[in-house]
């Protein structure tokens, strides 16, 4: 898991003067480079309050403000001017007035002492500081429910600790450079611990499941006993009656739509199917809507029992499917009769096939999303041996009378279109051929979070790493080792590596059937009017 750490240090905008840099972040973002934290805020602030249709996300960080848009709404073009005029405006459009939250809190962590000290005070007076201060979320990030909080009256740099801890309990409250924030949930973290607070900073039942977005005003109350932890648990998976029993969920098995974008600012991954195409196919095969929930099965494996009659599609990988031990045809609707077992063998190509049941697959419904996000403990956990699903009621009209539909499986070499990313002046052009020259081997390191290729190291012409800013699904990062990463549905949406390139939206789909040992090749995707 990614830390709230990640992306210290800096490269900067000379002098802090009012400039703007309009960087492409794939064929369906612009990142906003400013001068500083400030600017950021400011930014942010005159986007939200004057957004067009057609935007997706407006998402800060500490020196960029990442907006999201459809194309077919909102032209790259227009985005990017309404960014430069909202920019040039300095702020004066304004969302409306902010949001005001009290956070309790208890001065108990374990590093106050040591922190107070160094900053040349006692625990006492830290504490007054800190409660005193006049404290605004400035950007989210890391994990679902984190915020970094900033106030113009709080003059501290507190620096990290040399070596983080592999667990911060959920509501510890911590101070990191100019920061404050606390932990929505268990996690690795470097920040200094310095109290705790009750309050549940994020819960996927609540309206806004997020306690805290960018611009709200946040103020702590000091109590006298310690707070409970903060974290709201993940809804555990029907283990009841229901329309289909799983028997084995083989490698992995998870609940899946079409992803929550839009909560990027709240540190909420768009997550959903890795490929959307094949979701879409089995949805439209047994007549639901194409946004309805289906099963995702990682190279398959999977065994369950319809105990009722049930109307089932299996698109995407390519595994030996049968239903009561008689092979079926995939890339078609299958009547599943009630009692009988459906087997899904190991895929021979592709990574990920899905399961469409009609009327869709009943789920808890977080931000406008079933989807199952395992990093951030949303939607139902990953699925096990025993549990019962339930259909939903996404059924669109009846079963399309469609007996064939053509597909291939999924090639063991990809192509893959690649648009510009924001940080590509930070390789040389020798590294950005090589990019596009050499053939990628998908490792090991591969899941939903994201696949690291295998290939010739990409050097770079910096070294460190930048502030932290946002990431999207695509985004092809490289480390200090060279070895780029692409980021997938369930990555982080904020990141301190440069990021090259990133996955056209046309081959994310392809990009989600690559498997350990699949080959990817990188063509330039072509250039948005």
């Amino acid at each position: 898991m990614v830390s709230p750490d990640a992306g210290r240090g800096a490269v900067g905008a000379a002098g802090g003067a009012p400039v703007l840099r309009l960087l492409p972040m794939g064929d369906r973002a612009v990142l906003a480079e400013v001068a500083g934290l400030a600017e950021a805020t400011a930014l942010r602030e005159a986007l939200a309050g004057s957004a067009p249709r057609g935007v997706v996300d407006i998402v800060p960080a500490a020196r960029t403000v990442l907006v999201q848009f459809d194309p077919g709404v909102l032209p790259v073009a227009a985005a990017r001017a309404w960014i430069r005029a909202a920019h040039d405006e300095g702020g004066s459009a304004s969302p409306g007035p902010a949001v005001g939250v009290e956070l309790p809190i208890v001065y108990d962590g374990p590093d106050l002492d040591e922190t107070a000290r160094m900053l040349g005070m006692g625990a006492e007076a830290l504490a007054a500081r800190h409660a005193g201060a006049a404290w605004t979320v400035a950007f989210g990030g890391f994990a679902p429910g984190f915020a970094y909080l900033v106030a113009p009256d709080w003059s501290f740099e507190v620096p990290r600790l040399e070596a983080p801890r592999t667990r911060v309990p959920p509501g510890a409250v911590g101070l990191a450079g100019e920061f404050t924030g606390a932990y929505p949930r268990a996690t690795p973290g470097g920040w200094r611990l310095i109290g705790t607070t009750g309050a549940v900073l994020f819960d996927p039942v609540r309206e806004r499941p997020a306690l805290l977005a960018p611009g709200t005003r946040v103020t702590w109350r000091p109590g006298r006993a310690r707070s409970a932890a903060a974290a709201a648990p993940m809804p555990p998976a029907d283990r009841g009656a229901g329309g289909i029993e799983v028997l084995e969920p083989g490698l992995l098995a998870t609940v899946q739509d079409l992803g929550r974008p839009g909560h990027a600012a709240v540190g909420v991954a768009v997550s959903g199917a890795l490929d959307r195409a094949a979701l879409r196919l089995g949805n439209r095969l047994v007549g639901n809507r194409e946004t309805a929930a289906g099963i995702e099965i990682t190279l398959g494996g999977f065994r369950a029992r319809a105990r009722s009659d049930q109307w089932i599609a299996i698109t995407g990988a390519a595994p030996a499917v049968t239903i009561d031990g008689v092979a079926v045809d995939a890339q078609r609707a299958l009547l599943w009769p009630a009692g009988t077992e459906l087997r899904l063998g190991w895929a021979q190509h592709g990574a990920r096939a899905y399961a469409a049941v009609r009327g869709g697959i009943r789920a808890p419904v977080v931000a406008g999303s079933r989807a199952t996000d395992r990093l951030a403990g949303i939607g139902l956990p990953h699925l096990a041996a025993g549990d019962a699903l339930e259909a939903g009621e996404d059924a669109a009209g009846p079963v399309p009378p469609v007996d064939v539909v053509p597909w291939s499986v999924p090639p063991d070499i990809l192509e893959i279109e690649l648009a510009e990313g924001p940080r590509a002046d930070w390789f040389s052009p020798d590294a950005l051929r090589l990019l596009f020259d050499a053939s990628w081997r998908v490792g090991a390191e591969a899941d939903r979070v994201g696949i690291r290729l295998e290939g010739p190291p990409i050097e770079r012409l910096r070294g460190g790493e930048l502030p932290s800013e946002p990431m999207v699904p695509g985004a092809i990062q490289v480390p200090p080792s060279g070895q780029p990463t692409v980021l997938l549905a369930d990555g982080p949406v904020t990141g301190g590596y440069p990021v090259i390139a990133v996955v056209a939206a046309a081959s994310l789909d392809a990009v989600g059937q690559a498997r350990p040992g699949t080959l990817l090749r990188f063509r330039h995707a072509r250039r948005a009017p």
